[in-house]
């Protein structure tokens, strides 16, 4: 009888779980074929429109991951969608990229495992000389932009932490850049390089986090939590 009593609330229990899980009150999901290079996400307290989003990039959201750390199939690169959905009434921030892992599972059938992997990596350190800025009154209106013309890069950054920095700087690296200067704050800056190294009227990459942020990226293999797929339906189910 006392045996029959827990399974009985162990099966309540995972239902109320299940019933937990954050998720969209209402979503529509299709392939987009546009073959469009343009892409947008647009949120607000009510809806989320997302346009010509890569499974990879949409796995990225739904996880919180950057690149490196999802591995799948190749069309997950390549295969983009478009998501109308609608938040239920008071949505915490931090259940909306959950609501969109719901999504992915039960439209796409997303199954995965995760393990640790060594990569090779960026550790982002102070070079020599010493760190150069002064941190800024942390609070609202920080961020960064970035914008290129093929060949010169502008960065911009607004109360940004030295861990934000390294996120950025994954965009552009083929590796995780993990922040270990231990400098803690937030900092305002601006830094331009060229990506052609033949051309020397402005620094590299390398060269910018120098001589504006006395920053240097020392290349090491890193641990790493990766996603793994193990089923992910290509088309989505209604």
């Amino acid at each position: 009888m006392r045996t029959a009593i827990l399974i009985l609330f162990a099966a309540v229990g995972a239902l109320a779980q299940e019933k937990a899980r954050p998720a969209f009150e209402a979503a529509s999901v299709k392939v987009n074929t546009s073959e469009s290079g343009s892409r947008s996400s647009h949120a607000s307290k009510g809806q989320i429109l997302i346009s010509n989003y890569s499974m990879k990039l949409l796995l990225q959201r739904a996880y919180k991951a950057k690149p490196q750390q999802i591995d799948g199939p190749r069309w997950i690169e390549t295969e983009s969608y478009d998501i109308a959905a609608k938040y239920p009434p008071d949505t915490k921030d931090e259940d909306r990229d959950l609501m969109l892992l719901t999504l992915l599972e039960d439209r796409f059938k997303l199954a995965v495992h995760r393990e640790t992997r060594e990569q090779e990596g960026y550790a982002m350190v102070v070079a020599k000389g010493g760190f150069k800025l002064k941190p800024v009154e942390p609070g609202t209106g920080g961020g960064t932009n970035s914008s290129s013309d093929g060949k010169a890069v502008s960065f911009g950054a607004t109360k940004t932490s030295m861990t934000g920095l390294a996120d950025y700087l994954t965009r552009l690296m083929d590796g995780i850049v993990f922040d270990k200067t231990g400098i803690a704050g937030v900092y305002d800056f601006q830094m331009k390089w060229t990506r052609d190294e033949r051309d020397d009227s402005l620094p590299t990459l390398s060269g910018a986090l120098r001589d504006v942020l006395g920053l240097r990226l020392q290349p090491e293999k890193v641990p790493v939590e990766v996603i793994v797929i193990d089923h992910l339906e290509r088309s989505p189910v209604e």
